[in-house]
C-alpha cells in the first residue's frame, strides 16, 4: 500500500527524493574525487623520491628586512660535495637554476634552466625518453649540452625530432642531446617545464661565478640510503654545513632543508582535511532532504485524513497507520540514497577520466551515506506517521 501510494503520487515522490539523491551523490562524489586527489598526487612526489632532502640557500637581509628563501648565494659545489661524503648519504646533486629565454628557429619560450650533475636523474627519478641524459665527461668539461624537459621540446620542436639539434639560451648555443620524461605538475610547479644543461656551464656562462670561493649553486639534493636513513642523512648533513659555515647556536642557519616524506605527509592531511570538511558540508544537503521528507509527509497526511478515518472505521489499528506512513518515508529515502549512491559513483568516475587522476570509492563512504539516507527517512517519517496514527477515526471521517 506505502509503494502505491507513492507510485500514485510519482512527481511529488520524485520532488521530495532529489534532497537525498544530491546529498548522497555529493557526499560520495567529492569523498571519492578527494581520494583522487590525494593519491595522484603522493604517486607523483613519490615518483620524485621520498628518500631524498633538499637543501636550500638561506636568505639575504637588506635594512633588517628579510628577502626570503633562496635569495642569498650561502651554499657551494664544495658544501655539495662535503656532504657526499656523510655516511648516510648516497648520492648528492649540486644545481643552479635561473629562468632565461630559449629559442629555437622562429619559436621561444621562458623557461626554468638548471644546471646539475651526472646524480639529478637517478636522484630525482627522471630520465630521458629520447636521446642522453650528460655523462660525467660532459659536466668535467662544461659542455654546451642541453636536455630538454617534455613540454619545453613540444614548445620549440612540436612533434619533430629535437636530437642533435642546437637551440639558444639567453643567446648561448647548446646542442640537444636529450629529451625527458613527463612528470606532469607537482606542488604547483610544472616538472616537464624545464631544461638542463651542466652545472659548469651554468656557473660559467648563464650566472657567472659570484660565489667567494668555488662555485655558488641553488641547492642540492640529497638521497639517503635508504627512507629509514632519512633523518640521520639530515641530521648529519645540517651539522656538517654548520660546521662548513661556521655557525654556532643561536645563530640561525643560512640555508634551508626540505623533507620529500613531510611534503607528502603534510599534503596528505591537508587534502584529508579538505575532503571531510567539504564531505561534512554536502552531508547538510541530506539533513535538508530529511526535512523535505517530513514536510510532504505531514501535507500527505492532511491530504489522506478521510482515508485514514475509513481504514480506522474498518479495523485497522494505530501501529497498522504507523507503519504505513514510516514505510513511505523510509521507501523514499532508501529509494533516493540508491539513485544518488549510483549518481555519485558516476560523477566521481567521470571527473577521474576527464581529469585523469586514480578513480576511488570508499566502502565506507557508502555505507555511510545509504545508512544516513535510511535514519534521515526514519527519523522524517516518525513525527507525520504518528500524526496519522492519533487520530480520531470520527474526526477523520468528518474532514472535508
Amino acid at each position: 500500500m506505502a509503494a502505491e501510494s507513492l507510485w500514485n503520487n510519482r512527481l511529488r515522490t520524485a520532488l521530495t527524493m532529489l534532497g537525498v539523491i544530491i546529498g548522497i551523490a555529493a557526499v560520495i562524489a567529492i569523498t571519492s574525487i578527494g581520494q583522487g586527489i590525494q593519491k595522484s598526487t603522493e604517486i607523483q612526489l613519490q615518483a620524485l623520491g621520498t628518500n631524498s632532502i633538499n637543501v636550500l640557500t638561506g636568505a639575504a637581509r637588506t635594512g633588517g628586512i628579510n628577502q626570503g628563501g633562496g635569495s642569498a648565494s650561502t651554499l657551494t659545489l664544495e658544501d655539495a660535495q662535503a656532504v657526499a661524503k656523510a655516511p648516510a648519504v648516497k648520492l648528492v646533486s649540486a644545481y643552479l637554476q635561473r629562468i632565461r629565454q630559449v629559442s629555437y628557429g622562429n619559436q621561444n619560450t621562458s623557461t626554468t634552466v638548471i644546471g646539475t650533475d651526472v646524480n639529478y636523474s637517478p636522484i630525482r627519478n627522471t630520465f630521458p625518453t629520447e636521446g642522453r641524459y650528460f655523462e660525467q665527461e660532459d659536466i668535467d668539461n662544461a659542455k654546451s649540452l642541453v636536455v630538454l624537459g617534455s613540454k619545453v621540446k613540444s614548445d620549440l620542436f612540436g612533434r619533430a625530432n629535437a636530437i642533435g639539434e642546437r637551440i639558444r639560451i639567453q643567446g648561448e648555443q647548446y646542442q640537444v642531446i636529450g629529451v625527458m620524461e613527463s612528470k606532469g605538475s607537482s606542488g604547483g610547479f610544472d616538472q616537464d617545464d624545464r631544461v638542463f644543461i651542466p652545472l659548469k656551464n651554468m656557473s660559467a656562462r648563464q650566472v657567472g661565478n659570484n660565489a667567494l670561493q668555488g662555485i655558488s649553486v641553488s641547492g642540492f639534493w640529497v638521497q639517503a640510503l635508504d627512507e629509514s636513513e632519512l633523518e640521520a642523512a639530515q641530521f648529519q648533513l645540517t651539522n656538517l654545513l654548520r660546521l662548513r659555515h661556521k655557525i654556532y647556536p643561536p645563530q640561525p642557519d643560512d640555508f634551508r632543508i626540505v623533507n620529500q616524506t613531510d611534503i607528502v605527509s603534510a599534503f596528505t592531511n591537508i587534502v584529508g582535511l579538505l575532503t571531510l570538511m567539504v564531505g561534512a558540508i554536502a552531508a547538510i544537503s541530506l539533513i535538508v532532504g530529511g526535512i523535505g521528507i517530513a514536510n510532504i509527509m505531514l501535507v500527505s497526511v492532511v491530504e489522506r485524513t478521510r482515508e485514514i478515518g475509513v481504514r480506522k472505521a474498518l479495523g485497522a489499528t494505530r501501529a497498522a497507520i504507523l507503519n504505513q506512513f514510516l514505510t513511505e518515508a523510509i521507501l523514499v529515502s532508501g529509494l533516493g540514497g540508491v539513485i544518488g549512491i549510483g549518481l555519485g559513483i558516476a560523477i566521481a568516475y567521470g571527473s577521474a577520466t576527464i581529469f585523469q587522476f586514480p578513480f576511488l570509492i570508499s566502502i565506507w563512504a557508502v555505507l555511510a551515506g545509504f545508512g544516513l539516507s535510511m535514519i534521515v527517512g526514519l527519523v522524517a517519517g516518525v513525527i507525520p506517521a504518528r500524526s496519522a496514527a492519533k487520530l480520531d477515526p470520527i474526526q477523520a471521517l468528518r474532514s472535508d
